[in-house]
């Protein structure tokens, strides 16, 4: 009966070059997968209040053209025809405004930059950084 050779406990290089490129193959992998991710979730959030500014825009053409008519008719029995469409029209250009801001500043919470990804990747870079010293 032949007795094995004890296991040699430390690795060879070969080993440790072989099981980091692994590690940065699954890692890379891995930063890829969450970038998807956080640019999937940015995309819902952009196609959600880019339908919001799309609804607000209908209701408000709609509701412009109705209560506009009613509220001009309704302001030229007591004042000329012209400067009740003017008067109208400037309160839709108020609401008009009102409703841009509020849809830009929904936009402004869009981030295209992958955040998360970001901090990670640098995080990784350090410790890359730190394997080669």
């Amino acid at each position: 009966m032949t007795i094995p050779p004890p296991h040699d406990p430390e690795p060879s290089l070969g080993q440790l070059v072989g099981d980091i490129g692994k590690d940065l193959s699954t890692l890379f992998r891995q930063e890829v997968e969450l970038a998807k991710t956080e640019i999937r979730e940015e995309a819902g959030k952009a196609s959600k209040a880019a339908g919001m500014l799309g609804g607000a825009g209908f209701a408000g053409a709609i509701s412009a053209v109705l209560l506009s008519l009613a509220l001009v008719f309704a302001l030229a029995n007591v004042m000329d025809a012209g400067w009740a469409a003017l008067i109208v029209g400037v309160l839709w250009a108020i609401a008009g405004a009102v409703l841009y801001n509020t849809g830009r500043s929904r936009m402004r919470e869009v981030s295209p930059k992958p955040e998360q990804t970001v901090q990670t990747l640098k995080e990784d870079a350090r410790w890359a950084q730190n394997l080669t010293k």
